[in-house]
């Protein structure tokens, strides 16, 4: 799966889980750019993300996202 095709589900996955079909997410995107974006639906993100891409994250790995790119990372160095 390419980095592209990776940034195409996570759009999908968070409009989903935010409810907001116009988010679109990028390399730089953080909590602070998406307004419902709290620790509850991070935790549901993560579910979601996990589920989807049929992995794990280990907690070291979930508090240390800075960002979208960095979960991007983390979703290609396990798929």
């Amino acid at each position: 799966m390419t980095r592209q095709e990776i940034f195409k589900n996570l759009n999908l996955i968070f409009q989903d889980v935010f409810d907001d079909e116009t988010i679109h997410v990028k390399e730089s995107t953080t909590a602070a750019d998406i307004e419902d974006w709290d620790s509850l639906t991070y935790v549901t993100l993560i579910i979601t993300i996990e589920k989807h891409f049929h992995i794990k994250f280990d907690m070291k790995e979930v508090s240390g996202f800075a960002n979208v790119g960095e979960m991007a990372d983390a979703i290609e160095r396990k798929i």
